[in-house]
């Protein structure tokens, strides 16, 4: 016999030798009453309560029994299918063929925090398409996909995949249902924006085409032989192919930068030249606008670790934007200057484009680096701009690990500050 088929034998006999103790003193008690050696009322106390000692004991034995003996598998119930749930890396629910919950994982209940073990899923997912797949998963037996967003602050887009299982083999139904939540939200979010940036792009592209395309029909018809009608469409044509061309540049430009975003230049570069060359070539604008350009840079170089192109495309958009935008302040700072590290943070570089014009109202401050984000469509349209200038600086200073801060007051101008961190070798060689 096993141990254990005599743990079961000890337990069954245990009621049985109860009773016969019983008996036993019943038989006693009433022979000593009849040979008068004990009275009968005494007899009677003394029957009750022996019989209610043993009573109590075999209580008392089959509730240490209960507690002490090892649970069985039914007792257990889903311990096993609470452990693998508590594992797996994304939010899982499982549920009983009606639908209540037999076991879920920490990131289910932070995804359902109504979620409760024993009760029915619909009380915490309120949404038919879930409890409909559901129904359908257990019915068919077969997998169930349903996508599903939640509407708030932020919205999110989640696919739930439903699967019926079988946990025995000899079972005719499923009697089981997993359900798994995967997070869509980061891919909807990448193909809006991607949808957002074709859109932007596609109209930007298009108005220029369309300038041109009417302008050479009227050339090619009345025009034709009209000299001053000629020069003045050839003149609108030309500003909005180099427009159009500007554009296309800024995109592959973005392009190119998303792209090698991960990739940190590693070669040392002095910023001053490249300042002085930017500031150089945009004399003839300054002219125009009719705005000095103060410079305040140091005599010694500046070093950063940096691609020359691409801080050019920097200071270019920044240079240019001050005295397109900032043109009725009638001046325009470049600055550059080594900043100490501060709160344990790291020395920096930074360089600054200040204007004295209209400024940005504050509202506008957040989105000045979103692509095709204009404050003012018809005036940045107007100053030959694409929309892509900040952004595209944004990009190139997170190649550069550095940062962009813009700073403005309505009607007192604006600054725009690069800071690029200081290299430890520069750090090294100034100490």
């Amino acid at each position: 016999m096993s141990l254990n088929e005599t743990r079961a034998a000890l337990v069954g006999s245990r009621p049985r030798g109860v009773g016969i103790v019983i008996v036993t003193a019943a038989i006693v008690f009433a022979v000593l009453a009849i040979a008068n050696t004990l009275a009968f009322v005494y007899a009677l106390a003394s029957f009750v309560v022996v019989a209610a000692v043993a009573l109590i004991a075999l209580r008392g034995d089959g509730e240490s029994n209960s507690l002490t003996r090892p649970a069985t598998v039914a007792e257990r119930g889903n311990d096993p299918l609470r452990a693998v749930v508590a594992g797996l890396p994304d939010p899982v629910i499982a549920l009983d063929r009606d639908g209540r919950v037999l076991a879920l994982n920490e990131r289910a209940r932070t995804l359902a925090p109504a979620l409760r073990q024993g009760e029915p899923v619909s009380l915490a997912l309120r949404m038919p398409e879930l409890i409909e797949a559901i129904g359908r998963a257990v019915a068919r037996g077969e997998e169930q996909r349903v996508e599903y967003s939640e509407r708030g602050p932020r919205d999110r887009w989640f696919e739930t995949i439903v699967v019926p299982v079988k946990r025995e083999a000899s079972l005719a139904a499923p009697d089981l249902v997993l359900m798994t939540f995967h997070d869509l939200t980061p891919l909807r979010r990448v193909e809006e924006m991607r949808a957002d940036f074709v859109a932007n792009a596609s109209h930007e592209l298009r108005t220029p085409l369309a300038a041109l395309s009417g302008f050479i029909d009227t050339l090619q018809g009345q025009a034709k032989d009209d000299p001053k009608a000629r020069e003045r469409f050839l003149g609108i044509m030309h500003t909005q192919a180099t427009r159009m061309a500007r554009l296309i540049d800024d995109l592959l430009s973005l392009s190119r930068v998303e792209l090698s975003a991960h990739v940190r230049p590693d070669t040392l570069v002095d910023l001053v030249p490249i300042i002085r060359q930017v500031t150089d070539g945009l004399e003839p604008l300054a002219r125009e606008r009719q705005v000095e350009v103060e410079t305040h840079l140091p005599e010694a170089p500046v070093m950063i670790a940096g691609d020359r192109e691409e801080l050019l495309r920097i200071f270019e958009n920044l240079i240019e934007n001050a005295l397109k935008y900032g043109a009725s302040g009638g001046r325009v700072i470049v600055s550059l200057t080594a900043v100490p590290a501060r709160d344990g943070g790291t020395p920096e570089i930074r360089a600054m484009v200040r204007d004295f014009g209209p400024g940005i109202a504050p509202e506008h401050l957040p989105r000045l680096t979103e692509r095709f984000y204009r404050v003012d469509v018809g005036d940045s349209r107007s100053q030959g701009g694409t929309g892509l200038g900040l952004s595209l600086v944004k990009h190139i200073l997170n190649r550069h690990r550095g940062r962009l801060l813009i700073e403005s007051v309505p009607r007192h101008g604006a600054t725009f500050t690069a800071c690029f961190p200081q290299p430890k070798i520069f750090i090294s060689a100034q100490s």
